[in-house]
């Protein structure tokens, strides 16, 4: 791609991200908030801890903590621990953070718009875009437990080889920390 291509490419993805931003505080969130709740409504049950959260917002730990306690605060998140471990530390979205979650933005009503191939090779390409800068930075991809090399179909259901659990059909296209390429 010539310097000039990638410099409109670069500019147009400002624009966007701008445009999107500037709408993620047009309510009580901001943007860090609804980035972390949007990441917490598709993480699937052993991805929802503050480290997972820091790493999937390329983020500290200690502004992934703030963000989270500002969303209990609001109601939007509940924590929970398991009764054998009490130093893990998960979180499970509430029924006002999946309504807080499902709002629809300028941003969604423009991607409906688009006809379906044009949805899938922009998918495809800022997938691509997101994979070389994460492999460039040393930051885990995460990615669909559907797509994972450990996810496997059995008769009794979906399995996770890695894990050593069995997924639900929700469970398998859900945002996994574990997740490794196929």
């Amino acid at each position: 791609m010539k310097n000039e291509s990638r410099s409109r490419v670069r500019t147009v993805l400002d624009r966007l991200q701008r445009l999107n931003a500037s709408e993620d505080w047009a309510d009580d969130l901001n943007p860090a908030q609804r980035s972390a709740l949007g990441y917490l409504v598709r993480a699937n049950r052993f991805s929802r801890s503050p480290s997972q959260v820091a790493d999937y917002l390329c983020t500290t730990r200690g502004t992934a903590s703030q963000t989270l306690k500002a969303l209990e605060k609001k109601g939007l998140i509940e924590r929970s621990a398991p009764d054998d471990d009490k130093r893990t530390i998960s979180y499970d979205v509430t029924q006002a953070g999946f309504d807080a979650a499902d709002r629809v933005d300028s941003l969604d009503e423009a991607l409906e718009r688009l006809d379906i191939e044009n949805a899938v090779r922009l998918e495809e390409t800022l997938s691509e875009l997101i994979r070389i800068q994460l492999a460039a930075r040393g930051f885990r991809s995460f990615g669909l437990c559907k797509t994972c090399k450990y996810h496997r179909p059995e008769k009794s259901g979906l399995y996770c080889t890695l894990l050593q659990v069995d997924l639900s059909p929700e469970q398998a296209g859900q945002l996994c920390h574990e997740h490794s390429a196929a």
